[in-house]
């Protein structure tokens, strides 16, 4: 049990430490997202109000005479409200609402391809390295290549043989903008059509990095004395593959795709940019283009919640799997 509460207590205290860098960091930053609301209203035609500027400022907050630790506390007090600001990039749209809008995208492509790309990794890394020296270790050069290619030119390739090419899959989009979005056959379908590239490029440049973590840790286990003891007692081949030396070489792997699932709320900002993909990775692009502060804070906050969450959940899982990480802590 004193496991399971140190490891909680670290991360609140880093989840604290999250909350306090991410209330500095953009006060640190230069620009004021009020001057650039201003610029918009001025190539719309409008006229520089001192009194529509003050109403700006008002509305954002940036125009206080309140001392630091009294905004400091103001904000966590906001943070526990879901209050994450107004969007200067969607004004007058709240950040929750921009990141409310684009989260579930990303975390049904980018989740699903993440987790595809573990699952199928793990299993021919395990099956590799349990036939070390066969034809299969010839998998291995290939998918570290694939696993080199950069992301966008990658995408680029598949979009240039599939959608351009084959016609078999749509350039754009998340889904077909003639349909109505709701829970329906046709829309769904539509969905997953305009996913899959995506998803595939996600998956095509992970699964390599998996494969080989996951084969080298095969070939070490293999000559531990456990493994050495169930084929001696003359179990099946499969079972001590499975049961002996998979189920502890996955262990690494296992807080690696801890650190890969935090960061599914990040999305992959090159693929959804080169697909027009509407997930969180174009919103942080376009918050940083625009100079959008409070949506960048809102998307980093969101980023480094997801990734403490998922570290803790498998902290925690962890221990259930390996007895031994709560003995030795």
């Amino acid at each position: 049990m004193r496991y399971y509460a140190r490891k909680l207590g670290f991360y609140l205290i880093a989840l604290w430490a999250a909350l306090t860098l991410n209330f500095f960091i953009p006060r640190l930053m230069p620009g004021n997202p009020v001057d650039i609301l201003m610029a918009k209203l001025q190539q719309r035609g409008g006229s520089p109000d001192p009194a529509v500027r003050r109403a700006y400022e008002l509305l954002l907050g940036t125009d206080t005479d309140e001392p630091l630790i009294v905004q400091y506390l103001a904000y966590l007090g906001a943070m526990t409200r879901g209050d994450l600001g107004i969007s200067v990039s969607v004004f007058p749209t709240p950040v929750s609402e921009v990141i409310g809008q684009a989260l579930p995208w990303t975390i049904v492509l980018v989740g699903i391809a993440t987790f595809l790309s573990f699952l199928l990794g793990v299993a021919l890394g395990a099956i590799v390295g349990w036939r070390r020296g066969s034809w299969l270790d010839s998998l291995i050069p290939a998918t570290t290549i694939l696993a080199a290619v950069p992301y966008f030119w990658l995408a680029l390739l598949l979009v240039a043989l599939f959608s351009t090419v084959l016609g078999w899959f749509p350039l754009l989009g998340g889904y077909d903008v003639a349909l109505m979005p709701g829970w329906n056959a046709e829309f769904v379908g539509s969905i997953l059509h305009h996913g899959f590239l995506p998803a595939a490029t996600i998956v095509i440049s992970s699964v390599g990095g998996w494969l080989l973590g996951m084969r080298n840790m095969m070939v070490s286990t293999m000559s531990e004395d456990y493994v050495l003891t169930a084929r001696a007692k003359g179990l099946r081949e499969s079972r001590v593959m499975t049961r002996y030396a998979a189920r502890n070489a996955v262990l690494p792997s296992i807080a690696g795709f801890a650190i890969s699932l935090g960061f599914v709320v990040a999305g992959s900002i090159v693929t959804e940019q080169v697909f027009s993909y509407p997930g969180i990775g174009s919103k942080l692009l376009q918050a940083v283009q625009n100079n959008d502060y409070a949506l960048m804070q809102g998307i980093f906050l969101v980023i480094t919640v997801a990734v403490l969450g998922a570290n803790l959940i498998v902290d925690l899982l962890y221990g259930v799997i390996d007895p031994r990480t709560r003995v030795e802590n």
